[in-house]
């Protein structure tokens, strides 16, 4: 309930200021100036009184007022970030119909809480009681609605386009596209919202300044899903529409070609409120029991000599060494706690392709501190050298898919080769990395997370390409 102040703070109905007689009678010298001074106090209170709490519901919670000054330090030594209002059926009109964006399944749940989604349930087997919490149900492909959420209080983030450095443009692409992606619909429906947003956004003084760029999006999904070359194929055209030319993309996956392309992890279900429980899951996954040699999470595609498969039953036949977490259908899309499990208790984890070449497991295996095992370059090479560095090699293992299909090769007998320092090496490096790639859920603490990485990776290239134009 808000208290009416207002109301609390009435004149009595006869009170007069005309008969000064009377003010003598009822108030001494020394009243008279304690009433001055109460007045003047209660005009004070109005005046700087705090703004209401506004609702957790809409992305525009954040107002002017609320948007913490930049930083001083370092924080902001390359400068600051534009966020672009965009009309609400670029953004938040996709939120409020959620149940559309899915032709089999309400994607409610998915795009609630700002990008986190549901708080995970169920997980007391496998994480600490404490740090229950800091775990929802995050979807892979939410990653638009997170970084916009974040971006509105962000410390270097101003509203004065006239003084960034880099300006955000806060589509949620992924969403709209995703609409039309998995139904019997026209090139021109899967390209209809990115083309207006390009109409709109090319209006505005920021964009004309510089045609897009040091402007900056967020692509939820792969890259491939906004690729299409021709009608007839998969998704959409956005990146190549003209105006696209300058802009540059954050990404959970990215084309190793494309230098206006930054992959960025996919978001997992761990967002840790503070330093110290980011700190505490560390110690936690660096002294996990692991009783098993590897896992596979995943499940099979009915396809002709599917990969997966493959993996499935080799792990069915080194069932002493391999522990398994089928995921066929839809068994694992809102999260298992069977996951965390798994990983938490293997050394290593199998990463094939997934349906592009990353996959947001290659996270939940090196949250857990399991060592990531890849069967194809393109999933791990050239990708996210932001956050986990350009050696691959110093926290994972790379097998030939090919040795493995023809059977020349034991992934058991690979991993079991691997000496007992080594392997505690690369442990140490996928711990020692996991503040880059992790999402926070609070303020707590001053260590940066993988959406600070992202955006000050934005503006020291933005910041570097103003000091070229100059």
């Amino acid at each position: 309930m808000v208290l009416d102040h207002y109301n609390t703070h009435k004149k009595p109905k006869n009170f007069s200021f005309k008969n000064a007689n009377t003010i003598k009678i009822y108030f001494s010298k020394f009243s008279k100036v304690f009433l001055v001074i109460i007045f003047q106090l209660v005009i004070i209170h109005y005046i700087y009184q705090s703004p209401s709490k506004p609702s957790s519901s809409s992305i525009h919670q954040y107002t002017t007022q609320q948007i913490p000054a930049p930083k001083s330090d370092d924080r902001c030594k390359h400068g600051t970030v534009y966020v672009y209002d965009l009309p609400a059926k670029f953004n938040q009109d996709l939120l409020d119909n959620c149940a559309d964006l899915d032709p089999w399944h309400s994607r409610c749940k998915a795009v609630s809480n700002h990008g986190l989604g549901p708080m995970a349930a169920g997980l007391s087997s496998a994480v600490p009681e404490n740090l229950s919490p800091a775990w929802y149900w995050t979807d892979m492909f939410a990653g638009e609605v997170l970084y916009h959420s974040r971006m509105l209080r962000h410390a270097c983030r101003t509203t004065d386009p006239d003084t960034a450095t880099a300006f955000y443009i806060p589509f949620y692409a992924g969403l709209a596209v995703g609409r039309y992606l998995f139904s019997n619909h026209s090139a021109q429906d899967r390209d209809a919202s990115c083309a207006e947003l390009l109409r709109w956004v090319g209006n505005q003084a920021p964009w004309r300044r510089s045609r897009g760029g040091d402007h900056f999006i967020m692509l939820g999904r792969m890259t491939w899903d906004f690729r299409r070359s021709r009608d007839g194929d998969w998704g959409s055209g956005f990146i190549y529409m003209a105006q696209m030319k300058h802009v540059l993309r954050l990404g959970v996956e990215r084309d190793p070609w494309d230098p206006l392309e930054i992959s960025v992890p996919y978001p997992t279900g761990f967002h840790p409120r503070s330093d110290r429980e980011l700190v505490q899951w560390m110690e936690y996954v660096r002294t996990a029991n692991r009783t098993s040699r590897f896992a596979f999470v995943g499940g099979k595609r009915q396809m002709k000599g599917d990969f997966r498969t493959i993996l499935q039953d080799q792990c069915r036949e080194e069932s002493g060494s391999c522990r398994m977490v089928d995921c066929s259908g839809t068994r694992c899309y809102d999260g298992t706690s069977e996951i965390m499990e798994a990983f938490l208790a293997s050394e290593f984890c199998l990463q094939p392709r997934g349906d592009a070449h990353t996959r947001r497991s290659t996270f939940d295996c090196m949250l857990a501190g399991s060592i990531p095992v890849f069967f194809w370059k393109r999933s791990i090479y050239n990708q996210y050298e932001w956050f986990l560095g350009d050696e691959p090699d110093r926290f994972s293992v790379f097998i030939d898919r090919r040795a493995v299909r023809n059977g020349t090769t034991s992934i058991r007998k690979v991993l079991e080769s691997l000496s007992i320092d080594e392997v505690r090496r690369k442990r140490e490096k996928v711990i020692s990395l996991m503040p880059k790639f992790v999402y926070k859920s609070g303020e707590d603490g001053s260590a940066k997370d993988a959406f600070d990485f992202a955006v000050d990776g934005v503006l020291r290239r933005m910041h570097k390409r103003g000091d070229s134009t100059t």
